[in-house]
This record gives C-alpha cells, sequence and structure tokens, in this order.
C-alpha cells in the first residue's frame, strides 16, 4: 500500500451541549482494569462504480461530520476528557475527525491485509501513551479515500471506556444517523449511557498496575495473522468435536476457540520440550460480554466495558483433545450469570481474583501456558451502512497487534470466521504447522471486494 496523506483534521463536537447534570461519567471497576490503549475497527467499502471514485466526496463528508455531531450527544462521555482515572469530564470538547487520500487502491491491502497497513488507517496509534490523561482524546475517526474509489473507516475509542459491543454498538448507531430517515427515527439509544459502578464499584488502585497490553521490547518479537475458517470447514470442525463425551453441538465459536487453543498448548508445547519445568497448565482465558449475562440483563447498547475474565484450563501433561477443549471452554463461560457475577463482585472479589491471575502470568514458566480470546462474532458491524449506495462493508478488520490473545470476527457472509492471532514468532511458526490449522484454515487469504 502505498503512503496515506492527511488532507484535513479537524473537532467534532455533539450537536446538542451535553446538560450540567450528566458532566460526570464514572468509570466502574471493570473499566478501570482495562488496558491503556485505543480499541480500534476499521471498516472498508467497495466504489459504486469501480472504474470511477465516489462522486460528491465533500457531500459525502459532510454528511459523515453531521451524523457524528448527532451520534455524539448521545454517546456524549466520548466527547469529554479525563477528570481523573476515575472519571470523565463529559465537557463537549469533541471527537477527532480525519480525512486521509490513499494513493493506490483498496485491493492492495485486500490482497493481503497486513497489521502494518492498516494500523495508517487509524486515527490514533493504538498503543499510544500519554503522560497527561486530561488531554487525551477520547474517540478518533479516520475516512480514508482511495484511488479506486473505495473508502475505509478507522474508529479508535480509548479501551477504558469502550469494549468491542460497544465498538459494534457505536458504528452502526452512527451509520443510521448518516442514512436519516425513517431509519434514524427508529434508533433506539435509550440506555447508551448507563451507570455502572453500583453493580462494579470502582476501587482505589493504587499499587496495583493493569501493566502495559504489550510491552515495547516485546513488540519486535510478536507477529499477528488472520486466519479464515470458511463456514464448511466450521462445520466439519463442530462435527468432528461433537464426537466426544464432554461436549455436543458445539457453536461456531466454541469449535474454531478450542481448534486454536490445541494448536496453541502444541505449539507452546513443542516450544518447551527442552525446559525441564513446563506449564503446569495450559490456561483459556475468555473475555465474556456480561450484558445479557446480568439479572436483569443491561441496556444492548451500554457503553463501557461489560467484560469478565473467565479461566478454563487444561493440565500439561494431557494430550489435546478438542472435544474437552471445547467442554472445557463452554463450562468456563456457563458460569457467568447473574447470581454467581453478583456473589463474585462481593467485597472486592473479582480484584482479588484479577490480582491471582496476574500473579500467574507473572510466575516464569506459567505465563508461557496462558492464551485469552476475545470473540467479536455477532456484533453488528457489518450492518454499518452510511447509505451511501456503498450498502454494507466489504471487509471488517480489528487492526490490533495481539500477543497471547486471538480476536474472532464474522466473515462477511456471516457463516464463517476469521481469527487474528497473535504470539511470538517462534510460536508462530509452530501454530501455523498444527494438524488441524492447516486442515481447517486459510492463512491471510484475498478478500473478496
Amino acid at each position: 500500500m502505498s503512503a496515506v496523506k492527511i488532507i484535513t483534521r479537524e473537532t467534532i463536537k455533539p450537536s446538542s451541549p451535553t446538560p450540567d447534570h450528566l458532566r460526570n461519567y464514572n468509570l466502574c471497576l471493570l473499566d478501570q482494569l482495562c488496558p491503556s490503549m485505543y480499541s480500534p475497527i476499521v471498516l472498508f467499502y467497495s466504489a459504486i462504480n469501480p472504474n470511477k471514485k465516489i462522486s460528491n466526496e465533500k457531500s459525502h463528508l459532510d454528511l459523515l461530520k453531521k451524523s457524528l455531531s448527532e451520534t455524539l450527544t448521545h454517546f456524549y462521555p466520548f466527547a469529554g476528557r479525563f477528570k481523573d482515572s476515575f472519571t470523565i469530564d463529559c465537557n463537549d470538547d469533541g471527537a477527532v475527525f480525519v480525512e486521509a487520500h490513499v494513493h493506490g487502491d483498496m485491493s492492495a491491502i485486500l490482497k493481503k491485509p497486513e497489521i502494518d497497513q492498516l494500523e495508517q488507517l487509524l486515527p490514533f496509534n493504538t498503543l499510544q501513551k500519554t503522560d497527561k490523561l486530561n488531554e487525551l482524546v477520547i474517540l478518533g475517526v479516520q475516512v480514508n479515500h482511495f484511488e479506486c474509489g473505495g473508502v475505509a473507516i478507522g474508529v479508535s475509542i480509548w479501551h477504558s471506556i469502550a469494549d468491542a459491543a460497544t465498538l459494534a454498538s457505536f458504528v452502526k448507531i452512527w451509520s443510521t444517523f448518516a442514512r436519516g430517515g425513517g431509519a434514524a427515527e427508529k434508533i433506539d439509544v435509550s440506555g447508551v449511557v448507563f451507570d455502572c459502578t453500583s453493580l462494579f464499584p470502582p476501587q482505589d488502585l493504587s499499587g496495583f498496575s493493569t501493566g502495559e497490553y504489550i510491552k515495547k521490547d516485546l513488540l519486535p518479537k510478536i507477529v499477528t495473522k488472520k486466519f479464515f475458517f470458511d463456514g464448511s470447514k466450521i462445520a466439519a470442525i463442530r462435527e468432528k468435536i461433537s464426537d466426544g463425551p464432554c461436549l455436543d453441538q458445539p457453536t461456531r465459536v466454541e469449535a474454531v476457540s478450542a481448534l486454536i487453543w490445541g494448536a496453541v498448548i502444541a505449539s507452546i508445547s513443542a516450544h518447551q520440550e527442552d525446559d525441564q519445568n513446563p506449564p503446569p497448565l495450559h490456561v483459556a482465558v475468555n473475555l465474556v460480554n456480561l450484558r445479557q449475562r446480568m439479572n436483569p440483563p443491561l441496556p444492548e447498547h451500554c457503553l463501557g466495558n461489560i467484560i469478565q475474565m473467565t479461566i478454563a484450563a487444561w493440565p500439561g501433561e494431557m494430550p489435546v483433545d478438542y472435544n474437552g477443549l471445547a467442554g472445557r471452554l463452554r463450562e468456563s463461560i456457563q458460569m457467568m450469570k447473574g447470581d454467581y457475577l453478583r456473589k463474585l463482585h462481593e467485597n472486592g472479589g473479582y480484584l482479588n481474583f484479577i490480582k491471582q491471575a496476574g500473579e500467574m502470568h507473572g510466575n516464569g514458566s506459567s505465563m508461557k501456558g496462558v492464551f485469552s480470546f476475545s470473540s467479536w462474532c455477532r456484533f453488528p458491524f457489518y450492518e454499518t451502512d452510511f447509505g451511501w449506495g456503498l450498502n454494507k462493508p466489504i471487509w471488517v478488520a480489528s487492526a490490533m497487534r495481539l500477543d497471547k490473545l486471538a480476536i474472532l470476527v464474522d466473515a462477511s457472509d456471516g457463516h464463517g470466521i476469521e481469527a487474528w492471532v497473535g504470539m511470538t514468532k517462534d510460536e508462530m511458526l509452530k501454530f501455523e504447522q498444527d494438524p488441524g490449522i492447516l486442515a481447517f484454515a486459510s492463512s491471510n487469504p484475498t478478500i473478496s471486494a
């Protein structure tokens, strides 16, 4: 991909001022525990006519700015600034809006998507550090126009106030305001800003650090790659995994997660062949969306990090068994229900759990047996139709560097799954050669425009 040229950079404020009684938005404990980074997404739209640039480019940009301003009226904390580590001052300082031109065609990216290319389409460095929290811009948007007429919209939201579900709700509601008319009138924005501090009270985290998402010295050693699981391949995985005593009929996500976890275990075990102290347990951490698991359920579109870690373990001495792995994953997630969650958060129980997990991560060889999963499947990223005649995105990319983590995203057809997998380069070489990965996944295939 050729260079990305920034054309304009401006601030978009809410279309209506935020009332004084809504000026302070308080973070809950789950927000506080998030790493200091941006949550990014890039949405790709093909041109109406491949032989022509999008007509009336300025009018489309004006539409995006106007609808973003309207959306910020409902997602008003995104236009604020941090007052301290507990509170956002919803002062309407605004979000950043960047217009950029890409010297080249979109096909150059879609042919073989790479993280370093995708990062250029975002308004902020995802791992950006700041010494002045009160100057941090919470939301940024970058609209990238390609020479072929295609458009890629990059969105970055500070992770402390947005998980993947929030990111998906935001872009969907923004696109609905952009379409206007009857679609905009039907938007349900009730509960977008929901006070979760009574459910997950914030705590003084002095002396406790969530740490860097990826340590700077590790960046050159890790690699993030995309693996595509076609719908027919997933059906075959599900059938294969169903043949066992631990689980009947795994879901798409359970099946793909079990296959990836099995390959991770094998790659770690191969890497540890000469280690006299291999990890006693292989641990899978799942990040679970709690909105519909609470009793009563929380609003579907409420912003924040309504996610929680759950842990599944597999003994290091046991051979890989996909049915058993999928069963362990399901058991750990099924625990996440109203009564269990309420008890877990009593008397600081969840924070203590996180601290214990952190100690395990820092315990030498134990760290090597931990791998995390975050499923973005069924989030409405592919429903973001801005009404330009471009319809829905042809592709959605997480655009995030990963370490010991897999992010699962629906393919555009709704049947397949794209898995963005990150680990060390040595581990990735072994992971890619795992028989299950070779049989059921395609490594970084071309995206059809």
